[in-house]
């Protein structure tokens, strides 16, 4: 049975990051994943559960959440008529199946090369936050054929090595090709239960050597729980919060700290 101490310990650091976590998903817009997973590795790392696995579980756990959340909001985009139901019948086939690919190579890997891979693209998606601009266009209608099943499964690889839902890809994907963004937000609410729902599956069957208690395969229970719990709390006061702030420059302030965690995730990878 693990030290009293120490399960009060992570249950007051899980319901810190998953109040964070809420707050800067209902203010910015962005993917509880993105914060999610660093915010795991170190809570999990400082606990003394560091182990060439543990991105595995912060992965895991992660998209578990991301479930709950990706389904409560595509439902409440529903409401507004804001998901483009075509372009997730037409999207979600090779989504999923890069997801499965992502669940097969992020469970052949040591932590260090999950580190690097997140740090990287993290690193990337933080410079389109602080440096990309709406009017940027790469076609006025989203791709079909081969280009549609480069993406897809592109996108959900991605998105599982990273453990984050389909907006920080997807958002960009579609604005890109010509979609208003509140549509591209909602339809990529969808793009994460694609992907969450089987890469979480695959995960729990995941065989973890060193794990916090009550984990399941690479998804650790209580930290799924705790996080759900806050985020529910905190995302409408981050929302609440973001029409009385101009959201753009705080998502700038925020891309340059999503920098620093990536450049920090790098670093760790390389052993410094």
């Amino acid at each position: 049975m693990p030290d009293l101490t120490l399960l009060l310990g992570m249950g007051a650091m899980l319901m810190a990051i998953g109040a964070f976590a809420g707050v800067l998903a209902g203010l910015l817009g962005v993917g509880g994943g993105i914060i999610l997973v660093p915010a795991f590795y170190y809570a999990f790392a400082g606990l003394g559960y560091d182990s060439p696995q543990l991105m595995q579980m912060c992965l895991a756990t992660s998209l578990a959440t991301i479930i709950v959340t990706s389904i409560r909001s595509v439902l409440s985009h529903n409401k507004k008529g804001a998901v483009d139901w075509g372009v997730l019948r037409g999207w979600g086939p090779g989504i999923a199946l890069g997801a499965l690919v992502g669940v097969t190579v992020a469970a052949q890997l040591r932590s260090e090369v999950l580190q690097a891979i997140f740090g990287g693209l993290a690193f990337s998606v933080a410079l389109y936050m602080t440096l990309g601009n709406s009017a940027w266009r790469l076609g006025q209608a989203m791709p079909t054929g081969p280009v549609k099943w480069l993406l897809a499964p592109l996108m959900g690889l991605l998105s599982v090595l990273m453990g984050i839902g389909g907006g920080s890809f997807g958002v960009p994907v579609m604005t890109l090709y010509g979609k208003p963004i509140h549509k591209a937000v909602a339809t990529a609410a969808g793009f994460g239960v694609i992907i969450a729902v089987p890469s979480v599956l695959g995960f729990l069957l995941v065989d973890m050597a060193v794990a916090p208690p009550l984990s399941v395969g690479a998804v650790n229970l209580p930290a799924f729980g705790l996080v759900i719990a806050m985020t529910l709390i905190t995302a409408p006061w981050g929302a609440a919060l973001a029409h009385r702030l101009d959201p753009k420059p705080l998502k700038r302030v925020f891309g340059v700290f999503l920098m620093l965690v990536a450049l920090n995730m790098l670093r760790k990878a390389l052993g410094w």
